[in-house]
């Protein structure tokens, strides 16, 4: 039964996939966006923003990074409401595959090319003048949490995607994820922000994400990373809950 769902999931991931690379306005949004911001942070207001000894593009780009992911997620709710709304989800269930297979595809899809926008943004990053001397351990820990922090956002994504009534409605929830960043420590430090504000920052979850990237690649030690890891790993188990439940709703 395993193999099964491992080969249909591996078969719908690869048209799923299809459907990203010949989509020219998804490879612009999810990468070239969060480029053209951290261009905009670093060479126009990163010299307003003192950051202490980090380098301005060393402090901001765990946030561009997050603002990536949450660009890139949007497109998997568009791709799963136009699927549901096309009838894809009732030809293929008509068919002796994994039912779960269908919706994984896309929850992989998603993983697949946010790493790939991830990659490209920090080799831009790095021509910035971004560097770090993190060893390889640290750099596996920030990959691990961006890649558990892009699966919670995949699994709320899936939700809107499936119960959504307009493609306005799928696309329009992305909008307080891509600017959650910017209220959190992505940017500017949280003690320079008035007390209410400054207070949600501080403990929403971004910022301990955010913070615990930033402490792995400055080799500054990590005080939130478990605070970071518990807000990723509910928020990935809450979504996926409600996310089965909305599918095994339409699909029966």
């Amino acid at each position: 039964m395993a193999t099964y769902f491992l080969g249909d999931t591996a078969v719908l991931t690869g048209r799923t996939l299809r459907h990203v690379t010949r989509s020219l306005d998804t490879i612009i949004t999810t990468a070239i966006t969060p480029i053209a911001m951290m261009l905009l942070f670093v060479y126009v207001f990163g010299g307003a923003i003192d950051t202490g000894s980090v380098s301005y593009v060393n402090y901001m780009l765990p946030g561009i990074l997050l603002i990536t992911i949450a660009s890139g997620i949007s497109y998997t709710t568009l791709r799963l409401f136009t699927d549901m709304q096309g009838g894809i989800f009732e030809r293929f269930h008509s068919m002796p595959i994994a039912r779960s297979g269908v919706l994984w595809a896309h929850v992989l899809t998603s993983l697949v090319a946010n790493v790939i926008s991830l990659v490209v943004v920090v080799l831009v990053a790095l021509v910035m003048g971004f560097r770090s001397g993190a060893g390889v351990l640290a750099w596996l820990a920030v990959a691990g949490i961006l890649i558990l922090f892009t699966l919670a956002l995949t699994w709320i994504a899936v939700i809107p995607g499936l119960t959504a009534k307009s493609v306005d409605g799928a696309g329009a929830y992305a909008y307080p994820l891509i600017f959650l960043p910017f209220i959190s420590s992505a940017f500017v430090p949280t003690d320079t922000m008035p007390g209410p504000v400054g207070a949600f920052a501080e403990h929403q979850p971004v910022t301990s994400i955010v913070n615990t990237i930033r402490d792995l690649l400055t080799q500054q030690p990590v005080g939130d990373i478990w605070t970071a890891l518990a807000w990723c790993v509910g928020i990935l188990v809450a979504a996926y809950v409600f996310a089965t439940i909305s599918y095994r709703r339409r699909i029966s």
